[in-house]
Order: C-alpha cells, then sequence, then structure tokens
C-alpha cells in the first residue's frame, strides 16, 4: 500500500485525512483473513507512487479460464496495471481491455456464469462491449447495470453464493438482476453490500453488524474485519484483492 493514499482518487465520498500507519495495520489484518478463509496471499510489486494502487480489484477480473486486465476509467489508475499482469501471467492466459474502453474490476460482479457490468463513472459501454465479447466463448453472459449514487457496482452489490447476491436497492434496481436470489443489506448500513467470498467464508467490513446479523441469520459464515481507513479512500474488503482459483 502506498504511504501516498492521502492523494487518492475521490468521487463520492468527502476527502478526510487518512491515518497511513492504521491503514497498513488493517491491510495486514484483511490478508490474515484471506489467509484464515483458505487463501496464499501474493504481493504485487509496491507502487509507492499509485496512490490507489491497494485497490488490485479494479485492475483485473479473472475467471477459472482467463485474466482480464482491465483499462481503467481514472487516468490516473492506468499505471497501475502493468504490475498485476506481470503477475496473473503466472496463473492464467491473459486478455485486454483496449481504448477507448474504461472498465473497473470494481464493476463486475460475476454469479456462476452470469456476469453484471455498472455502468458507472468509472465503466463505460464499450468497455462492457469488450468484456462481453471475451467472456462469451468461455460460456459467460454479460448484462449491464445501472448504477447511482456509488462509485462501482461492487458498492452496491456483491455475489455471497452462486446464486445470491447481497444488496443495496437505492443504489441499483434489483430488476436488473433477473433469476438470481437477492438479500438486502439493513437499509441503515448503505455501503454493507460489498462482501468478498472465499470459498464458504464472507469477508465483511466490522462496520456493519446489522447487515453482518443478517447474512448469519441465513446461514452464511461471516469473517468482519476493520477497513475504516481504507474505506476514508473510498476502498472496500474486495477492492484490495484479486481472487484467483488455483486447483
Amino acid at each position: 500500500m502506498s504511504d501516498a493514499i492521502n492523494q487518492c482518487e475521490l468521487t463520492h465520498v468527502m476527502r478526510e485525512p487518512i491515518d497511513v500507519a492504521r491503514a497498513h495495520d488493517q491491510h495486514r489484518e484483511y490478508e490474515h483473513a484471506l489467509e484464515s478463509a483458505g487463501c496464499v496471499v501474493v504481493r504485487v510489486e509496491s507502487a509507492p507512487e499509485l496512490p490507489d494502487a491497494v485497490f488490485i480489484e479494479d485492475t483485473a477480473v479473472v475467471i477459472d479460464e482467463i485474466a482480464i486486465v482491465t483499462r481503467p476509467g481514472a487516468e490516473s489508475r492506468r499505471a497501475e496495471t502493468a504490475a498485476v499482469a506481470q503477475t496473473l501471467a503466472g496463473y492464467r492466459e491473459l486478455r485486454h481491455i483496449s481504448a477507448p474502453g474504461t472498465i473497473d474490476g470494481g464493476d463486475v460482479v460475476i454469479c456462476g456464469t452470469r456476469a453484471w457490468v455498472g455502468r458507472s463513472e468509472r465503466t463505460n459501454a464499450e468497455g462492457i462491449e469488450q468484456l462481453g465479447r471475451i467472456l462469451q466463448p468461455f460460456g459467460y453472459s454479460v448484462s449491464p447495470v445501472d448504477v447511482s449514487g456509488c462509485l462501482h457496482l461492487k458498492s452496491a452489490a456483491a455475489s455471497i453464493s452462486p446464486y445470491q447476491i447481497l444488496v443495496n436497492p437505492s443504489w441499483i434496481r434489483p430488476d436488473q438482476f433477473a433469476g438470481i436470489q437477492l438479500l438486502e443489506i439493513d437499509p441503515g448500513e448503505p455501503y454493507a453490500a460489498n462482501v468478498a467470498r472465499v470459498g464458504a467464508t464472507l469477508i465483511h467490513a466490522a462496520a456493519f453488524p446489522r447487515t453482518r446479523e443478517r447474512l448469519r441469520r441465513q446461514g452464511f459464515t461471516v469473517q468482519a474485519v476493520d477497513v475504516s481507513e481504507l474505506a476514508k479512500a473510498e476502498g472496500a474488503v474486495t477492492c484490495c484483492s484479486v481472487l484467483v482459483r488455483v486447483e
């Protein structure tokens, strides 16, 4: 994580000082949560000159067959993709989103073989079309989703099982997810829909206990992590990793 994180891009939250040391501590605890859920953490070469590089999710979309290197919507973030591509090349054949397409990985929600892609300030129609062409030969369908009030689709919706999505219906229209089971967040916790699914474990921000209780009542195993400093940079639990299944 860059010590320059206070210079990060912001779109929907007010800028406030980030305690860099505490953010580093929170990121380490996040890595420990991934490891306890069964992951092996592989770190991409650090980029101290890139304040948003910790939010690595936006640089790639990974499925079992290939990895798609994105073209982030914020120009300042496009330099992040080279190191990520170099690392992912050891695990997957690569595809690339090219200009004029833009897409952030945080706008892509995959549930089974269905992918929903947010039409946001960071992801445009050309990027969605390119992603669809790349994924279609592998049996995936791609559906655009209108997003409002938040940065990425994953701020408002996240996969919690192969057939269920956790949603904030204030930021997306639930009818855009036809044929999928939806679980709504607690309305008093608007940012609570962001969940990282690792096997049978859901990693969730500690700030949202009421939504977490809803998930547990549905039988999910949920691990809470404090990401409060990262949230000041418009980050969340999915943002800080690219999950790659390795058999």
